[in-house]
């Protein structure tokens, strides 16, 4: 129904706009395109916006989960050449609680403090050691004390018992009594109740403890910063043999720091700023780090010292964290820029065919108006303001979509991304037309795939492209950058070889399929020949989503076996459950229980004696360990195989009284030589020859090694239980809790988990799969434009034949041929194009970091994790893209038994 205003306008004569007109003739493509655009658009201006998000949120864990005693930045001054006078006067409370006001204005930004876990007051940078001999002592080594009268204790601890401190008794040194308080874990490890006197080495003053307190917050940097002011640790000293004693704190009241001056601490003012991790982000890390560098050694640091006092010390390790992080970032970059670019890459061209696919369909209109005198700069500016007006909108509320999603973010590479993705979309249907009509005329020449010959302009771009991706190859190689464009450079380079390549085999296949007698065989070949050449542009996308999804599935698989293996390393099997001893065996009940756990397939109980020395070289006085394992071979060899590892050795059998054939390490067999050699361990002596040389079982994590039969050793206690298979990790635990005395358990899920922990590791795996899922899908989308921009012509064709008695399997059969071309070619040019792309990527991209994120890309030893290329993980994005495609074939040949054949027909004759 037209509109008074269209009324009037055609009474007056004036045409109807152009973009307006054509948007409503074609509704539902003009829909179509918006909607592809705006998909793109939004997921263009999310990507960098969800990166930078993954990047924030995983730098904020890393400051929140480094430990407070390296995190906080320590402000120190001891001062031991002051008169007494002037150490009590530099180390007055008052004096303290001013430098830490005065301190907090130094702080440059971005650094910031948080107030409510920083602490300030005054310690022992000495430990105190005890004189009373009935405070306990492992190893006859009394415990040892550090002392802090640290400002807040009352906010930050509550009263279990007694009271609070006073600082007026603690100050009266005539007294020689200060009044302290004590955690309730360092009064229930050292036997300290209320009323209970220290006493110290070096002075007469007792350290009365008045209450006992329970930390509020025990996690925090107030407590945290100095462990052991909250928790007692067991330390070992340095002699031989190290003996254990206790190292516990003693809280003083805020203002009794003077009264440590009586004793051999060596007081310390201190001041600890907790930094705040909430609202950092990746952008300013440069910054943050150029702020503490100051702080540490230079301008600031003049300032700390103004503030407190020259001689202050300042220390932290936070930007080591931090330095280690950005480390980590730049690792794990080219990853993500592997994924970003083939998926962006795919879905551009993407775009772009859907954009031909709407030229394709107006062909006839625009070899029309040029006909009648349609200028091509006049032509391209009605195509460029008719895409516009469906392009910008849409990737406008992309970007807002991307926005609202992730508000976190830069603005500036997300508007540039949706901006690029609205240029393509305005862009793409008039140089696809003007390229199309460049000559005015209603009849163009059918430009068959087998009759085209290049050429110069295109010889001389496709060089070009060759010269380009040369040298990003190449600079990608010398670590130059570039290396996220290997894989869609590489699939470019393919593309066109074999377009090149692709009409030659054509030719000669057409040949005998004419001279064949059956009808499908020579369709095929006739239909594939006759293609014109710009539907060559399918293949690049389809190479580009099989490469990038080859080259994807090989970076997660290597991520997962490297992470996997460094977990049987580390548990020594699927469970493991050891006594705590030198060769201390395992109770009795414990393997049948284990045997008994749900999950379980197979336990191989071994003796594990880690005490044995082995030369450095034949004959030299200085050892190093070595780790003797005794096995039943044939329990062993079924763990193993229970355990994926059959192809491990398993030790001969051996017979009491003579020499035992053993596998060994290299290191191993080359000091014991191929002769006899005597082995003592505290299962017994026992002579061994090195029969074969092999890697160390998981079980001792690439240590120096004998492998034996157990039953030629004189003690054969049970210390280890391998076990294989998913076993119930409740039911061990429970099993284990209730043995006595309690063995270790080991989970090689816990130790995997482990691997897995890193928040910037966790993000950058899903940001590429989900950028490998979106190139998949875009590659899906194109699979479907380019049945759909043959759909009318393969529709007629096939309804033709069927009137003339085409079978039905004979139809389906053309329609699954119609896509073999382009599907064979992407399914195994991707696969070889993926396997090179591996292969150039391996040495630039860092996986160890990617797998090991969470140990400082350091895995076990003798555990990497570098990218190779496997027949399963290339094969099967090269498979899903041939299964893609035959579906859509099958699915476009199910819609046509749907429709009415006689109008197709008369459609097609028409």
């Amino acid at each position: 129904m037209t509109s008074a205003v269209e009324r009037a306008r055609r009474a007056a004569g004036v045409p109807a706009p152009w973009t307006r007109t054509r948007l409503r003739t074609a509704r539902g493509a003009s829909l179509a395109f918006a909607a592809l655009v705006l998909l793109t658009a939004f997921l263009a201006a999310y990507f960098p916006r969800a990166v930078r998000a993954n990047e924030d949120r995983a730098v904020r864990r890393a400051v929140a989960e480094t430990s407070p005693a390296r995190a906080v930045v320590d402000v120190g001054l001891i001062r031991p050449d002051l008169a007494p006078d002037e150490r009590a006067k530099t180390f007055d409370a008052g004096r303290v609680a001013a430098g830490y006001r005065a301190l907090l204005k130094t702080v440059p930004e971005p650094v910031r403090v948080d107030a409510g876990q920083s602490s300030y007051g005054v310690r022992t940078s000495k430990d105190l050691q005890a004189t009373d001999k009935d405070l306990p002592s492992p190893d006859a080594v009394l415990p040892r004390f550090t002392a802090a009268a640290q400002a807040g204790l009352e906010e930050h601890a509550r009263l279990a018992s007694g009271r609070w401190p006073r600082a007026k008794a603690a100050a009266s040194a005539e007294a020689g009594r200060v009044e302290v308080a004590v955690t309730g874990a360092t009064a229930q490890a050292l036997g300290l109740a209320v009323g209970r006197s220290v006493h110290v080495e070096g002075g007469e003053t007792a350290f009365v403890v008045v209450g006992i307190v329970e930390p509020r917050d025990p996690r925090g940097a107030w407590w945290s910063a100095e462990p052991q002011l909250r928790t007692p640790t067991m330390s070992a000293t340095s002699g031989r043999p190290p003996q254990k004693f206790w190292r516990a704190g003693l809280l003083l009241p805020p203002g009794a720091g003077a009264a440590l001056l009586d004793t051999l601490g060596q007081p310390e003012a201190y001041w600890r700023l907790a930094p705040r991790s909430e609202g950092l982000t990746a952008g300013v890390l440069p910054r943050y780090t150029a702020a503490l560098g100051s702080l540490k050694g230079g301008p600031d640091l003049l300032r700390v010292k103004k503030a407190v006092e020259a001689h202050a010390v300042v220390s932290t390790d936070l930007d080591q964290v931090i330095e280690a992080h950005r480390g980590l970032s730049r690792a794990l970059s080219p990853v993500v820029k592997v994924a970003a670019v083939g998926a962006g890459a795919v879905a551009a061209v993407t775009v772009a065919m859907a954009a031909g696919l709407s030229a394709g369909r107006r062909r006839e209109e625009f070899a029309l108006l040029r006909a009648r005198g349609a200028s091509l700069t006049g032509l391209g500016g009605r195509l460029l303001a008719e895409s516009a007006a469906l392009a910008v909108p849409a990737a406008g509320l992309g970007l807002l979509g991307a926005w609202a999603l992730e508000p976190a973010g830069p603005l500036g590479s997300s508007a540039l991304a949706a901006g690029a993705v609205a240029l393509l979309g305005c862009l793409a249907l008039p140089l696809r037309a003007l390229a199309s009509h460049r000559a005015a005329g209603v009849h163009q020449e059918r430009e068959d795939l087998v009759a085209a010959r290049p050429g110069r302009g295109r010889t001389v771009a496709e060089l070009t492209v060759l010269a380009v991706a040369l040298l990003v190859l190449f600079a990608s190689r010398r670590g130059n950058g570039g290396a996220g464009a290997v894989p869609v450079l590489l699939a470019l380079v393919a593309a066109l070889v074999l377009v090149r390549c692709y009409p030659l085999p054509l030719r000669w296949a057409a040949r005998g399929a004419g001279r064949s007698r059956g009808l499908t065989g020579f369709l095929f070949f006739a239909r594939a020949g006759r293609a014109a050449p710009s539907g060559t542009l399918p293949l690049f996308v389809l190479l580009i989503a099989v490469t990038t999804a080859g080259v994807g599935g090989a970076v997660l698989t290597d991520v997962a076996g490297a992470r996997d293996r460094a977990a049987l390393v580390t548990a020594g099997a699927d469970a493991r459950v050891s006594a705590t001893g030198a060769l201390a065996a395992l109770p009795r009940d414990v393997e049948r229980g284990v045997r008994k756990v749900a999950g379980v397939r197979d336990v191989a109980p071994v003796l594990i004696d880690q005490t044995v020395a082995l030369p450095v070289e034949s004959g030299a006085a200085s050892t190093r360990p070595l780790a003797l394992m005794a096995v039943d071979p044939s329990s062993y060899g079924s763990f193993l195989r229970a355990q994926g590892l059959g192809s491990a050795p398993v030790p001969p059998r051996a017979e009491r009284g003579g020499v035992v054939d053993v596998v060994a390490s290299a290191r191993v067999a080359k000091v014991f030589g191929s002769g006899p050699r005597e082995v003592s361990s505290l299962a017994g002596r026992v002579r061994v020859r090195v029969t074969r040389v092999a890697e160390a079982p998981p079980a001792l994590g690439g240590a120096d090694f004998l492998l034996m039969d157990r039953a030629a050793l004189d003690r054969r206690p049970t210390t280890d239980l391998l076990v294989a298979g998913e076993p119930d990790a409740k039911a061990l635990r429970k099993l284990v809790d209730g043995a006595e005395p309690r063995p270790a358990l080991r989970l090689r899920a816990d130790a995997r988990a482990a691997y897995a922990d890193s928040p910037l590791q966790a993000g950058v795996t899903r940001l590429f799969a989900a950028a490998v899922g979106a190139a998949a899908g875009y590659a899906l989308l194109a699979l479907l434009l380019h049945a759909q921009a043959g759909a009318a012509e393969r529709t007629a064709l096939l309804v033709r034949l069927r009137v003339l008695g085409l079978s039905r399997r004979g139809r389906r059969t053309l329609t699954l041929l119609d896509a073999l071309p382009q599907t064979v070619l992407a399914a195994g040019g991707g696969a070889l194009v993926g396997w090179g792309a591996i292969r150039l990527l391996a040495p630039v991209l860092d996986l160890e970091r990617l797998a090991f994120a969470s140990t400082d890309g350091r895995g076990p030893e003798g555990v990497t994790a570098s990218l190779h290329s496997g027949a399963e993980v290339l094969l099967l994005p090269a498979a899903g893209i041939a299964v893609l495609a035959a579906l859509v074939s099958l699915g476009q040949a199910w819609w046509l038994r749907r429709t009415k054949m006689i109008t197709e027909l008369r459609a097609g004759d028409a």
